[in-house]
């Protein structure tokens, strides 16, 4: 039997008078039928007072919560294998113009090539600075460099050995650092343009090699809502409804398996910014009853129960 978590990164949104969430929008029929025959609940990823984060709501949801917030330049330098010698620290740094709109990724290596070899790109606006302590903010080459704080580290095992299928980003690197398998299927962007039929192709994959657990991350829905992009986001949320949900629900159907379907976190695509409030999530397949609404919104799951998220393994347990 084999279990498969996805992670659609960002999908939940706060709840506003008269304006429906993406989960609300979007036609996702795969989800409504998963959310009809399973169990609809709501996850706390988030401790109150931290920060909302993938570093955060990752690895909650593998199984290993962390005990106090994270450094996410020590989850993105495992992401991207960069070497982190002894005494130094990675640090997140993210390159922007003075009104906040992101730098390119053209930008971010032509700052990586001035700072000379103490700095990475890892993918669009993002950087990681590799000293021994934090560096200060800074302007360069006409943008605003600013480095985040550095926090705990991560590390394993996790209670049940994992898979995780993503592009080269927090899963992959939260996944590395607690001992985790990580797949970076071909296409697989960490954007809305990822192929995510290659993930599913890669999940499949992996359950066949013998896998116990399987987690797929999709970052599309919060990069689409960091742009401001509601109707990117549930465009994101229809394609992944359609090209990974779906075989993969077809996939744990013939294995007698369980689907879980959650957010990591929330993210508002009326201001950019993550959300820390519980996010609702799915349940479905062998020994999973029926319970709750029959659709995944944050609306339709406002009075569900809310869970820590390593309560979802206990409750994959308790449905065999």
């Amino acid at each position: 039997m084999v279990d498969v978590l996805v992670i659609p990164d960002g999908a939940a949104q706060p709840v506003r008078p008269g304006v429906p969430t993406a989960l609300q929008a979007a036609r996702t029929p795969v989800l409504d039928a998963l959310a009809a025959d399973g169990t609809v609940l709501r996850v706390a990823t988030t401790p109150a007072g931290w920060p909302a984060g993938s570093e955060t709501g990752i690895p909650a949801l593998l199984g290993a919560a962390p005990a106090a917030p994270v450094g996410r330049g020590r989850v993105d330098a495992a992401a991207h294998g960069i070497d982190v010698p002894d005494g130094l620290i990675a640090w997140r740094a993210d390159l922007r113009y003075a009104n906040g709109r992101r730098a390119s990724v053209r930008q971010a290596r032509d700052v990586c090539a001035h700072m000379r070899g103490w700095a990475f790109s890892i993918g669009g606006h993002r950087l990681v600075l590799v000293a021994a302590a934090r560096p200060q903010d800074r302007r360069t080459l006409g943008l605003r460099l600013t480095v985040w704080d550095d926090g705990a580290s991560l590390s394993g095992p996790l209670p049940v050995p994992t898979t995780v299928v993503a592009a080269r980003g927090a899963a992959a690197g939260c996944a590395r650092l607690l001992g985790a398998g990580v797949v970076v299927p071909g296409g697989a962007t960490g954007d809305v343009d990822s192929d995510l039929r290659s993930k599913a192709q890669a999940a499949i994959g992996a359950v066949a090699a013998g896998a116990e657990r399987v987690v797929v991350h999709v970052g599309a829905p919060d990069e689409a809502a960091h742009r401001r992009d509601p109707e990117g986001v549930v465009a994101a949320l229809e394609r992944l409804d359609a090209e990974l949900v779906a075989p993969l629900r077809d996939l744990v159907g013939a294995q007698g398996g369980r689907l879980v379907v959650c957010p990591d976190h929330g993210t508002d695509p009326a201001t950019g910014a993550h959300d820390g409030a519980p996010v609702p999530a799915v349940l479905w397949g062998a020994g999973v009853a029926a319970s709750g609404p029959d659709r995944l919104d944050e609306r339709a799951a406002g009075e569900c129960r809310v869970v820590e998220p390593v309560a979802l393994l206990p409750l994959v347990a308790e449905a065999a």
